[in-house]
């Protein structure tokens, strides 16, 4: 039986912070409802944004609360969208890896 992967959520406590934030990074379109919002961006399955008001961002790479969901990136102009990650809000952890406003990891790869 085949499958595909018809989207991945996201737990945030700052639902719009995080939502902007991939859409700035991602294009696409943004649909809101009150606890949730959709993403649907060229390339990906629908990211949808689900608030969770106790979201406990993680720690990683320290130990104390591991990651919850790691996304790898890939693109061909790795200059530029690092800088869009970073003009949306993203926080450099170590080399190509960087964190969204609500904690969750994620690469940037060249390719």
């Amino acid at each position: 039986m085949p499958f595909t992967l018809a989207s991945i959520l996201i737990d945030t406590a700052d639902l719009e912070g995080e939502s902007t934030f991939w859409h700035h990074l991602l294009g696409g379109t943004l649909t809101r409802t009150p606890t949730h919002h959709f993403l649907q961006a060229e390339g990906f399955p629908v990211i949808v944004l689900q608030l969770a008001p106790d979201h406990v961002p993680p720690t990683w790479p320290t130990p104390e609360i591991p990651q919850q969901l790691h996304l790898d990136l890939r693109t061909d102009d790795l200059a530029g969208v690092t800088q869009r990650a970073l003009d949306a809000g993203a926080h450099h952890v170590t080399s190509n890896v960087y964190k969204s406003p609500s904690g969750h990891p994620f690469c940037l790869r060249e390719g």
